[in-house]
């Protein structure tokens, strides 16, 4: 007696990658120049590390 074929399971195809932030480029923080002074006018050559404003740390791009 002959069995029944079973139907053959579909691949399911991989997820695009989520395109990255253009500020950040998909790392989530840039850098900021430090500023001291009384109304923090004078650039130093220090940086420190922000969260991006754009993409809110995620490293993907905003979707408009």
């Amino acid at each position: 007696m002959a069995t029944a074929k079973k139907p053959t399971a579909r691949r399911k195809s991989a997820k695009p990658e989520p395109a990255k932030c253009p500020d950040c480029d998909g790392k989530g923080e840039i850098t900021e120049t430090v500023r001291v002074g009384v109304r923090k006018s004078r650039a130093t050559t220090d940086q420190q590390a922000a969260l991006c404003t754009t993409c809110w740390g995620s490293g993907e791009a905003p979707t408009d």
